[in-house]
């Protein structure tokens, strides 16, 4: 049967494309989730070549069981025409996985078990993303103007026409910021994102605005005036009503003013990153209840026309000043650990920003940058992020020369591509999710490139500081928030200083990667052999070679030693498939087996042999020993939607296992609180290729010791 009409054959089963909301897959099977579980046509599934069983369960989700060769099968599945955009991608498959697969998989192993974290970092996330694009597209128009600047193309003190209209482009998506963030995070909480933005836009009106500037309420009275039409003196009422206190501070004023004869305490909302995330916050909560209470054939103008008039006053009264007092001190305390312990900081930034991009954890930082330059003027942030980003991007590199050195056509692809964006946008991501968080070595070759960085940046930081307002800054400031790559250079002070601590984490990551690899041996011996597959194809053999060719592998095969007992992953009580709770393993579809209650945490291989299924996971394994026995390891039942949290990997697909190795560490008490069975199970796979598999349940055992016996 041909791969197409394989996976065709499936689809059609199943109810065709139309029935399929979801597919995955684990280590063994194809899992949807349909429509209509009734439109399955059981029969016809399990008669199709290559599908070892199915199993109904319950939320219309079925299981189709495919065994070893299920990425492959997968893969013919998505490609069908009529699944385009009905895939989610794989569970735990170690190949084929895309780039969205393996974030999905960083961002699920570093969940934390408070769903309220999770939530309030993918909050912050979805409130950043979308406006990103324009972010970096202000941060390239005001390094351009730096560079001009600084080769004297234009004078920095020459207010011109033309120079005034650009920082009107760029100036103008840092002072609406704080609406385009409100926007975001109402949609985020599934709140009306136009009435978020409207209640922050309020506050950044002339009318709002001109109660007050930062030189005294006298210009703000002329304005009112102005734009009232009426005569000053008749808003001698409305000047005394507004009183002004220098803030020492931050060096500004604090002005109050008595509305509806209550104290409002006036900001400049623009640039705000806190605010509107505070103020969507309760927007959802007032707009939810409103929801319930009013009827729904007058929400549409009741609702929204509420939501103004309370959350409104209670930015401007209270969420607001409270938004703007948090972020103005934290601002500070961060100014103040950079003036007094600046290495600190120069290091500790590009130290942790590898593990907190890939978990999404890096946004608050993100939004710390926005905010330090809207109190003081400046971020000092950006330029020790940079050295962790250019590490990245070196290693990115040393990977890129490597590919090209052996001949690896598919990663020379995908590094080149993941370098020009690093380099030319700041993206960190391609390199990432396409390389980094797919060879485990790269970041113990890449993490010295940060540190390197880091502390270059510290020494030069602080032996040649910054002037900025007059005053001496231990380190490299930045004056717009920028994508750290090599175009937005000239936003920094000190260029020479960030310029060659950049080039030294790149090149130490680069050299690094370069000198000691990025790959396990197992894996440059697989790339070999493909290599060498694909020169043998391509190169036509003699005649006469073929039938010498076979000896070796008859010699081979004759001489390993016989497999007769599987022995226990885990200390434990031995079961029987039967009573194993796993419907699929208890129809001996993945052949037969035992289950084992474990007692231990330790998973170790059952036999010798060759790793052929790893689950990133690490509930399942799979291993073939040198004599052609396929023995399956499968920890816990349905752990894959654990997504890994409490399983720790110890082996790699590919690499050689002696009986005893252990291949995982299980935290079995997360299983059982996560609500899962714990029972592991081990099955031969090619049961009907034997002799016989005779299970012997009933029985404590060690990890090790023998639960089924072979004969050929």
């Amino acid at each position: 049967m041909a791969n197409s009409t394989r996976a065709s054959e499936i689809i059609s089963a199943i109810g065709g494309a139309s029935n399929v909301k979801t597919l995955t897959h684990c280590a063994t099977r194809l899992r949807f989730e349909l429509f209509d579980g009734n439109k399955v046509d059981q029969q016809r599934m399990e008669s199709i070549k290559g599908v070892l069983g199915a199993v109904p369960q319950a939320g219309n989700r079925y299981q189709v069981v495919i065994g070893g060769a299920v990425a492959t099968v997968y893969e013919e599945v998505i490609a069908l025409p009529e699944m385009a955009g009905r895939a989610q991608g794989t569970v735990d498959a170690d190949d084929g996985m895309t780039n969205a697969d393996v974030k999905a998989e960083a961002h699920a192993k570093g969940k934390s078990k408070n769903g309220w974290v999770n939530s309030f970092f993918e909050y912050l996330a979805d409130s950043f993303r979308p406006i990103l694009g324009v972010l970096l597209g202000a941060s390239l128009i005001i390094a351009l103007v730096n560079l001009l600047i600084s080769i004297h193309v234009i004078g920095g003190s020459e207010e011109t026409t033309g120079l005034v209209f650009v920082e009107a482009i760029w100036k103008g998506v840092f002072y609406f910021l704080p609406i385009m963030i409100a926007y975001n995070a109402s949609k985020k909480l599934k709140v009306d994102p136009w009435l978020g933005g409207a209640i922050m836009g309020m506050l950044m009106t002339p009318q709002f605005m001109s109660l007050f500037d930062e030189k005294g309420h006298g210009v703000a009275l002329k304005a009112v005036a102005a734009i009232r039409g009426v005569d000053l003196k008749s808003l001698q009422g409305w000047h005394d009503a507004v009183s002004c206190v220098p803030n020492q501070a931050l060096g500004t004023q604090m002005c109050t003013a008595k509305v509806f004869g209550l104290p409002m305490i006036l900001n400049d909302y623009s640039g705000n990153v806190f605010v509107p995330l505070l103020m969507a916050a309760v927007l959802a909560l007032v707009y939810r209840g409103l929801n319930k209470i009013i009827p729904e054939s007058v929400q549409i103008v009741f609702v929204p026309f509420l939501c103004m008039v309370i959350v409104g006053a209670l930015t401007a009264y209270l969420i607001g000043p409270l938004g703007v007092f948090a972020g103005n001190y934290l601002g500070i305390g961060l100014a103040f650990l950079n003036k007094y312990v600046p290495f600190v900081l120069a290091i500790l930034i590009p130290m942790l920003y590898p593990f907190l991009v890939p978990l999404g954890l890096h946004w608050p930082l993100n939004a710390l940058m926005l905010l330090n330059l809207n109190t003081l003027g400046y971020d000092f942030i950006q330029g020790p992020m940079g050295t962790w980003n250019f590490a990245c991007f070196g290693a990115t590199a040393g990977v890129l020369y490597l590919s090209i050195r052996d001949k690896d056509k598919d990663m020379r692809q995908v590094s080149l591509g993941a370098l020009l964006a690093g380099l030319l946008g700041g993206v960190s991501e391609p390199s990432l999710y396409g390389i980094h968080l797919r060879y485990k070595k790269i970041y113990s070759r890449m993490l010295p490139g940060c540190a390197a960085g880091g502390v270059t940046i510290a020494v030069l930081g602080w032996l040649f500081p910054s002037v900025v307002n007059g005053a001496a800054v231990h380190g490299v400031t930045a004056n717009a928030f920028a994508f750290t790559s090599l175009l937005t250079i000239p936003i920094f002070s000190q260029v020479w200083v960030y310029a060659v601590s950049i080039a030294v984490a790149f090149f130490v990551a680069m050299f690094g990667i370069i000198f000691f690899d990025y790959r396990t041996p197992e894996q440059k011996a697989a790339l070999k052999a493909t290599a060498a597959q694909g020169s043998d194809a391509a190169a036509p053999a003699p005649a006469v070679a073929a039938a010498p060719a076979a000896a070796p592998v008859a010699t081979a095969t004759a001489t390993a030693v016989a497999t007769t007992v599987v022995g226990s992953p885990v200390a434990g009580h031995v079961i029987s498939l039967d009573d194993a709770g796993d419907p699929v393993f208890a129809s001996r579809a993945l052949g037969e087996g035992v289950g084992i209650q474990p007692a231990a945490s330790t998973i170790v291989a059952p036999v010798s042999g060759t790793l052929q299924t790893v689950a990133e996971t690490g509930h399942a394994f799979g291993i073939a020993t040198a004599d052609g026995v396929e023995v399956l390891v499968h920890v816990g039942i349905d752990t894959v939607k654990m997504n890994g949290d409490g399983f720790s990997v110890a082996v790699a697909k590919g690499q050689s296992v002696n009986a005893g190795d252990t291949l995982a560490t299980v935290d079995f008490d997360k299983v059982t609180k996560a609500g899962f069975s714990t029972t592991t199970l081990v099955t031969v796979l090619n049961t009907a290729e034997l002799g016989s598999v005779t299970p012997q349940p009933g029985k404590d055992v060690q990890a090790g010791d023998p639960v089924l016996d072979i004969v050929r």
